[in-house]
């Protein structure tokens, strides 16, 4: 929860604009402003207030504990003019929750963290529990100095500067990034980032107490050198899924309960079944399958606790599972850069290394964070980048492909896919098509059913496409031409458009594209029987109407055909 403090009415006119845009997140703090500051430090996880900075500082001073537990400050000024990230900027969301405000508002938002300052993601920013000298090594890092990456476990960090470096990490002399699930003694100028590599498996009989269960589970990784904070998840069976022991353990380890049919536990090869879990719930192992069962390395068989004056009510297992690299297919949009999403900004800032057509790569070099590693190609390569960066993932590197409109859409998802396999982890993030983009500039041409369909034989000979524009044609459908021609390639436009024609009459509207979204867009209407092909180029997208499309005030226009738009509007009341 966000508390909203203000102490006059044009700081109240401001709260109340921030209250009405998100008022499930939202609670405003009325009466005095030292107790309203009180009750929102006390209950919020973040705090807005419109109150001058310096007032902000005072009330909040004797109420700090710890940059850990403090609630986030925003402070805005009366003038709304900027949103200041005053407290907890990391840990509490203060600096992200600036930019929202500043959304939101119209203001500047005010970042002041280091890292945030000059583009560098801090350690306490990465996704990962971090011990250790974090101050220091920060600092390190600012200022330059070589600092070790000691990945023991190669998790899929974003970028890091250059003067962070693999090849340094036998060093000791140097601060140091570790990443391990190892317990360590950290020297100053070391800190270590916690994977979420380790997997525990648990059974437990029914009514196995919740003591029993974590402390076995605390006592076995402790015995293993292991750190609980890379524990990902607590694996068992199905039929122990609302065992209150086990639900109880995970909650109090901040991690997911994953289960699995009993069949599917029976068919892992462990070293130690017994009968009584096969007569129980079906399995012959529960704690050693589930913990295998998504596969990785049996670091602790099974193991059963040990409480005093009775028998053992729970078993752990633990495995490790091998960091998976991460593969996001990023749709930069048709070209304009307010039209690239949000989610696509924070997968380019979120990779480590970027794989792209070079005019792609050119469009959003300066969305990327320092040190990214960009491998770029030119037209024609596009097998050759899918695999690359297939292979890039498949080491552990956090990787974004990139490609123009959304990357699923005559684009690089399809052979990045076709390459990878299930080794590493895939996210797609969508883009504005071309078509989309197109359809936007020409009106509403896409009010109806609608295709799209590339007119280059490159990949589809031209027996497959002609087939698909003539079942488009019977079947009346909006058709969106993507490749409309080429120097090389002429006469494929004029025959999809004559298809068209057998269906549809002479006047049915065309609209055409050029770049859309771009400084040099173009765009106009024509018809099918008066379009000149030779106008068209691959830089242009052709939308073609169904028999119900219609030029209207210059705009194409396709009705979507609602009931009420033939109705005698004395008829709509009744």
């Amino acid at each position: 929860m966000i508390g909203l403090i203000s102490a006059t009415a044009a700081g109240g006119a401001a709260r109340d604009r921030l209250a009405a845009a998100w008022p499930s997140r939202t609670r405003v703090y009325e009466g005095p402003v030292r107790g309203a500051v009180e009750r929102a430090f006390a209950e919020c996880e973040q705090v807005v207030c419109f109150l001058a900075a310096g007032a902000v500082v005072r009330l909040c001073a004797p109420l700090l504990q710890g940059k850990d537990v403090d609630p986030g400050v925003v402070c805005v000024d009366e003038a709304g003019r900027f949103a200041v990230a005053l407290l907890g900027g990391h840990e509490g969301g203060a600096n992200a929750l600036a930019h929202e405000v500043g959304d939101v508002l119209g203001a500047l938002p005010v970042v002041t963290t280091a890292t945030d300052a000059v583009d560098v993601p801090g350690l306490d920013m990465l996704g990962l529990p971090v011990e250790g000298d974090v101050a220091g090594v920060t600092r390190s890092i600012l200022d330059g100095e070589p600092v070790a990456l000691d990945a023991e476990l190669n998790y899929p960090l974003p970028a890091l500067p250059p003067n962070v470096t693999r090849e340094q990490r036998e060093q000791r002399e140097l601060p140091a990034v570790r990443i391990t699930d190892r317990v360590l003694e950290l020297a100053e100028g070391e800190v270590v980032l916690r994977p979420p590599s380790l997997v525990v498996g648990v059974g437990a009989s029914k009514g196995a107490p919740a003591e029993e269960v974590l402390g076995l589970i605390q006592d076995t990784l402790r015995d293993a050198g292991l750190s609980p904070a890379s524990v990902a998840s607590l694996a068992t069976v199905d039929a122990k899924a609302d065992e209150p022991g086990i639900v109880e353990a995970a909650a109090r380890l901040g991690v997911p309960v994953v289960t699995y049919a009993a069949d599917e536990l029976a068919a892992v090869d462990v070293p130690n079944p017994s009968d009584a879990p096969l007569a129980a719930v079906g399995t012959p192992s529960v704690a050693e399958a589930a913990a295998l069962r998504g596969g990785g390395e049996l670091l602790v068989p099974k193991r059963k606790s040990a409480p005093e004056g009775r028998a053992p009510m729970a078993t752990c297992a633990v495995v490790r599972r091998a960091p998976r690299g991460r593969l996001a297919v990023v749709g930069l949009g048709p070209g304009a850069r307010d039209l690239l999403t949000p989610r696509a900004r924070e997968e380019l800032r979120r990779a480590s290394v970027l794989v792209g057509l070079d005019q792609y790569v050119d469009q959003i070099r300066d969305l990327l964070r320092p040190g990214t590693k960009v491998i770029e190609s030119g037209l024609g390569a596009e097998e050759e980048r899918a695999r690359t960066a297939v292979a890039e993932a498949q080491k552990g590197q956090a990787v974004a492909l990139i490609g123009s409109g959304d990357a699923g859409v005559y684009a690089m998802a399809s052979p990045a896919l076709a390459e990878a396999s299930d080794d590493i982890d895939v996210i797609g993030v969508p883009g504005v098509t071309a078509a989309l983009a197109a359809a936007a500039i020409l009106g509403a041409p896409l009010g109806h059913d609608h295709v799209s369909i590339s007119l280059s034989d490159l990949h589809t000979p031209w027996e497959v496409i002609e087939r698909r524009v003539r079942a488009a044609a019977e079947a009346d459908i909006i058709v969106t031409f993507y490749n409309p021609r080429s120097r090389g390639r002429d006469w494929q436009l004029p025959k999809a458009l004559s298809i068209l024609a057998e269906h549809r009459e002479p006047t049915t509207p065309v609209g055409v594209v050029r770049n859309a979204s771009r400084p040099d867009e173009s765009a106009r209407l024509s018809t099918i029987g008066e379009l000149d092909p030779a106008t068209v180029d691959m830089m242009t997208v052709v939308t073609v109407g169904n028999t119900a499309t219609r030029e209207i005030a210059g705009r194409m226009v396709t009705p979507r055909g609602y009931r009420w738009q033939h109705t005698d509007p004395s008829e709509v009341s009744k």
